[in-house]
């Protein structure tokens, strides 16, 4: 069976993953068929290189991603696209929904953003008055 998993490459605390397609038997750095694509997650903000033609091909005749790889692909779009593509839709239809897509992922991810900014700042505050409480 074919995975589709992380490969570590980078060095020491710093960590940088292929995103390879490789036999389910392979060891984690092993042996590999293909790279897919690459992906740093120490870079603020993560960094994602997919080939996503190849991608397609690897899950297409039957390849199983890993749940992390998973994750991977689908926050690019492309498990969107291609669920898109096997729904019959045209490439227009197709662009104009990745484009909603997209929208609404930047939307979240901003109010994930501002959510952890008020935590933060609340937290400060907490502490502010445990510190003033406590002189």
């Amino acid at each position: 069976m074919v995975k589709i998993r992380l490969r570590r490459i980078g060095r020491k605390k710093l960590p940088i993953y292929q995103i390879v397609a490789t036999d389910a038997r392979a060891r984690r750095d092993g042996a590999f068929l293909e790279v897919l694509g690459q992906y740093a997650p120490k870079a603020r903000p993560h960094k994602v290189e997919l080939k996503e033609d190849r991608v397609a091909y690897w899950l297409s005749v039957g390849a199983q991603p890993t749940d992390t790889a998973r994750s991977i692909i689908r926050g690019t779009g492309l498990l969107h696209r291609l669920y898109l593509k096997k729904k019959g839709k045209s490439e227009e239809e197709i662009n104009a929904e990745m484009q909603r897509w997209q929208e609404n992922r930047n939307a979240r991810l901003l109010r994930n953003l501002e959510r952890k900014a008020r935590r933060r700042k609340a937290k400060k505050e907490t502490e502010a008055k445990k510190a003033e409480s406590a002189s």
